[in-house]
């Protein structure tokens, strides 16, 4: 049984989570995303269940260890968690999601006291190959809280029982295990070669919910890479240049 805890999210684009937490009430976070926590709050730094199950944490993108914060003060504690890069902050209430919830690797941000993270292998060869994310999900577990990070906006999506919708598959951040989740190829020669977006859709099929990103974290690093690549040619280009400059004006100054 998930502890019951209450919370608020501050923020636009670089969102924050803070917990409210009873006495003797715990939530725990993944490494290093704890900003701020008031007296009475102590970090319990553990495995999380033993080494299979760090383990198991491992292989979802997540690290070895997890932190729980509990609070053996009086009255209410508060502690925060900030989100690793722009984006926002879902809350799912995994009471009212029938107790479980797939989402993509790293995703994680924290929880109740009580709401396993476990792992999640895609049904199909194709999905695992194809679909962005690689064979493994992660699976949130349990009754309490749990609340997952997403970069840019977020798209809320609730299909019907049969309704299909195609994603971009880094664009997919969490769905409901009733969801059908499938690879299907773009088609057409000049589609899948200028296109611009990929080779593979994810494919998507009711009922269930759906929650979409606009700015997967690997969009914004492969963006920040190119960039920072076409600086450093750039750079080089401009060094050599000079130097050439240089050793020309020597070579004329020695005539």
């Amino acid at each position: 049984m998930a502890d019951i805890i209450d919370y608020k999210i501050f923020g636009d684009d670089m969102q924050i989570v803070e917990i409210e937490l009873d006495p003797h009430e715990g939530v725990r976070a993944e490494a290093g995303a704890m900003m701020y926590m008031e007296d009475g709050i102590e970090m319990q730094t553990s495995t999380g269940g033993g080494m299979f199950k760090g383990f198991k944490r491992m292989i979802t993108g997540e690290s070895f260890f997890i932190t729980t914060f509990m609070y053996n003060g009086k009255g209410k504690g508060r502690v925060a968690f900030g989100a690793p890069y722009p984006g926002k902050i879902i809350p799912l209430d995994l009471d009212q999601l029938e107790g479980a919830f797939l989402c993509q690797k790293d995703a994680f941000l924290c929880a109740a006291n009580g709401v396993e993270i476990e792992v999640a292998f895609t049904k199909r060869f194709g999905v695992g190959l194809f679909g962005g994310e690689g064979f493994i999900l992660q699976k949130l577990t349990g009754n309490g809280l749990a609340c997952i990070h997403a970069g840019g906006t977020i798209i809320k999506k609730e299909l019907k029982e049969g309704e299909r919708l195609r994603v971009d598959t880094g664009c997919l951040v969490a769905f409901s295990p009733t969801v059908n989740y499938d690879i299907e190829f773009v088609g057409g020669f000049k589609n899948s070669i200028f296109g611009g977006e990929g080779l593979f859709f994810a494919q998507l099929t009711g009922p269930g919910l759906v929650y979409l990103q606009s700015l997967p974290f690997s969009r914004l690093a492969d963006r920040i890479f190119a960039a920072s690549r076409r600086k450093q040619v750039g750079e080089q280009r401009g060094v050599a240049g000079l130097g050439a400059g240089l050793l020309g004006g020597l070579l004329q100054g020695d005539r």
